[in-house]
């Protein structure tokens, strides 16, 4: 048991690590790792119930769930590191899961992951691809215009239909529309008549 609850305080050290990219963009909000796969996963869920019948769903949850456990031992590597610096996540994921009674299970999804060629794994990389997306749309309402120039590239990592649409509800959207119904009269005396 003291294996597993190592395992669980590294799995805390995402909530603590920041992801990176963020940080090119003036003005822009920064998140944790943790805060990343967390809607990764959500949407993972959502898009393997919208795509193909013979798709997986839980297992693609398993991978989203997982997909970025190395970064607690490497940190988060943008695209602009990953230009320079060369990062062993398999060696990180192999020690990451090292003495752990799900340690094959582990290994075996984060191999996947990294090596995206099950329908699983592709739609696993969409969901991430896609938090990346809500999170520019999100930044972009806030003020922050150079979002905008980063879209384009996400776009061209998106594999599946159905990622591919919900992208464009995602751009076409705003990301207050689920909360602010601007064509209430409750925003003029909240609900008091």
């Amino acid at each position: 048991m003291d294996r597993i609850a190592n395992f669980l305080f590294e799995v805390g050290m995402l909530k603590r690590t920041p992801r990176t990219g963020w940080q090119f963009l003036a003005g822009a909000e920064g998140e944790s790792v943790a805060d990343h796969s967390f809607r990764v996963a959500m949407i993972a869920f959502v898009l393997a119930r919208l795509g193909d019948e013979e798709i997986d769903a839980d297992h693609v949850l398993r991978l989203a769930l997982v997909h970025d456990l190395p970064e607690a031992r490497t940190g988060d590597f943008n695209y602009m590191n990953q230009k320079y610096v060369q990062v062993d996540e398999e060696r990180a994921a192999e020690d990451l899961v090292r003495g752990l009674p799900f340690s094959d299970e582990l290994d075996a999804l984060l191999s996947e992951y990294r090596t995206e060629e099950t329908r699983e794994s592709i739609v696993a990389h969409d969901a991430d691809q896609l938090e990346l997306l809500l999170q520019l749309v999100e930044q972009r309402d806030a003020g922050v215009p150079s979002t905008q120039d980063w879209v384009p590239f996400v776009l061209k990592r998106l594999r599946t239909d159905g990622g591919r649409k919900l992208a464009q509800s995602i751009l076409d959207g705003d990301s207050s529309n689920w909360w602010f119904d601007r064509d209430s009269s409750w925003w003029i005396r909240g609900g008091k008549d």
